[in-house]
Parts: C-alpha cells; sequence; structure tokens
C-alpha cells in the first residue's frame, strides 16, 4: 500500500496542485489504513475489498473515533481506489457500495458583533505585532477569507484604490473581494508603520509577516487570535474560521443576498453558502423568543 499511497499524494500535490494541509490530511488517513490493513493480512491494493473497508470504517468507530472523521477518512479511501482504477493498478473500486456515516451538519459557531468589537480591540495597536494582529483580524471578519487566503495573501492582491483584494482560493481559483473602509485604514497604517520594521527590504511577497521578517503561518495567526481572544473575554477555543463564520451571518443580517455572499466566500455550490440563512433562521427565534411578549 506505501507504493500506491506515495503515488496518490503525488498525484495530489504535483497534478491537481492541492493544499498542503489537505495533503497531510488524506495521507495521514491513509497511513492508518495502511497500517489497519496489514494487521489483517492485506498488504496489496489488489487484496482490499469492500468487506474490507467496512469493517475498518467499524473499528474507526470503536475506538471512539467522531463521525465527521470516520467520513473524512472513507473520503480519503475512496479518493485513492479512483485514481488506482484511473492508472490500472486496481480492476474495480472497492469504496463504490461502501455508505458513508450519516450525522446531522452542525451549524457554524458565530461571533455575535459585540464579540466581534471586543476581539478588534484586544490587539495593543501601538505596538508593531499588535497593529499587525489587528489588521489581520479586522481583514477577516471584514471579508471573510479562509485563514490559508489571509497569510497567503500577496502584496500585490491588494487594491486599496478600488477596496479590493485579489485572493487565491480552493482549486486555485482568483476571486476579487470588497473591502471596507476601516479595515483599509488599519492595513494601510500596518504597511506604513509595522511592517517595514520586520521586512523593510520588502523581500517576502506576503503582505503579513512575522518579526523575523517571514511570512505568517496558519499557525501562528492561530495563536496570535487566541491570545487575543483571551484578552477580550471570549471563552473557549477561537478558530479563525469563526470569524469567517461571523462575516457571513453578520450580512445577511443586515440584508445581503446569497449570491453575492457566495461570490465573497469562494464557494463553488450555493448549497454550501445556505447554511448561513439556517443560522440566522435560529438567531431570529432566540430573539422572538427572548422578548416578544408572547414568545415563550
Amino acid at each position: 500500500m506505501d507504493e500506491a499511497i506515495e503515488g496518490f499524494t503525488y498525484y495530489l500535490k504535483v497534478e491537481l496542485n492541492r493544499a498542503d494541509h489537505t495533503v497531510e490530511s488524506y495521507e495521514r488517513d491513509l497511513r492508518r489504513f495502511a497500517e489497519w490493513l496489514a494487521r489483517q493480512g492485506a498488504r496489496k491494493p489488489e487484496g482490499v475489498d469492500r468487506a474490507l473497508i467496512s469493517d475498518w470504517l467499524v473499528a474507526l468507530h470503536a475506538e471512539g473515533l467522531g463521525l465527521r472523521s470516520i467520513a473524512r477518512a472513507r473520503t480519503a479511501v475512496r479518493q485513492l481506489f479512483r485514481f488506482l482504477v484511473k492508472e490500472g493498478v486496481v480492476e474495480t473500486d472497492p469504496t463504490a457500495l461502501v455508505g458513508a456515516p450519516r450525522f446531522p451538519a452542525p451549524l457554524p459557531v458565530v461571533f455575535t458583533e459585540g464579540q466581534v468589537e471586543a476581539l478588534l480591540r484586544a490587539p495593543d495597536r501601538d505596538h508593531p505585532l499588535g497593529l499587525r494582529d489587528a489588521a489581520m483580524i479586522e481583514l477577516l471578519y471584514a471579508t471573510g477569507l479562509r485563514v490559508s487566503e489571509l497569510v497567503g495573501l500577496p502584496l500585490a492582491g491588494v487594491d486599496a484604490e478600488a477596496g479590493l483584494v485579489k485572493v487565491r482560493g480552493k482549486g486555485d481559483k482568483e476571486r476579487l473581494v470588497p473591502v471596507g473602509d476601516q479595515a483599509l485604514a488599519l492595513m494601510a497604517r500596518y504597511l506604513r508603520e509595522a511592517r517595514p520594521l520586520h521586512d523593510p527590504q520588502r523581500r517576502a511577497p506576503a503582505v503579513f509577516v512575522t518579526r523575523r521578517g517571514k511570512p505568517m503561518t496558519r499557525q501562528n495567526f492561530w495563536d496570535r487570535l487566541n491570545a487575543h481572544a483571551r484578552m477580550a473575554g471570549l471563552k473557549g477555543k477561537v478558530s479563525p474560521h469563526v470569524l469567517r463564520h461571523s462575516f457571513a451571518t453578520h450580512l445577511l443580517e443586515h440584508g445581503a443576498d446569497l449570491r453575492s455572499l457566495q461570490a465573497m466566500l469562494g464557494h463553488a455550490d450555493i448549497s454550501t453558502t445556505q447554511i448561513y440563512t439556517h443560522v440566522t433562521r435560529v438567531r431570529l427565534q432566540r430573539l422572538h423568543a427572548e422578548f416578544h411578549p408572547r414568545g415563550r
């Protein structure tokens, strides 16, 4: 199986140009699958059938793995065998009739507008790194970018005059996203006052850099965001994706239409965007129950 997995991950990286974290996630699940197969005496793709794959999914559930993680692992194995059929390594796809575990789609976690304001106030804007963090958080909430799009945003992708940023999202697709005046002003201040201190020669192509002048990483920003969230009094781990969800929900609550939101978020299918209508519906029901005289 090792050779098959190596060929598949190379295909994902080179031919499909999938993001590094996506490839790593697939490879991690497939290595786990290969180890389990070896314990069952199956070491080659040709020896894998539908029953073995079903047994593996059952084994994952018995280990306490969540349904979402099991579904992700099943997807990785399915994509592997589709690749192996295409390459002629196996004749048939044993995953074709293996059903996916069923679970309800959870509603996204969303900050209130007050919580977002508290988070935006948390970084010390008189400190270069605090100013950078404030600009990143403001831009994330103003645009709904994915964290990978935020840290990978190039200097050339910012058109302050037009009030737009050009980002490269999933599937290597480019899109233009409008940016509000507050986010643009804060980003301009960061570029003017803080960034030159860390990358005076402008060697890094990215807008946001570390104190050493290297492009920010996803993990670095996660850590900084959580530090500021604690300062703002927000409970639990805070993911950058919560700000993306908050951006989408707040836009809808203030009257944006789904098609415009879909374009800004970079969703290929509008059904992905429609989950935010459920979020706003739940909020409306909660507000009605709390404040209407006959709401309870």
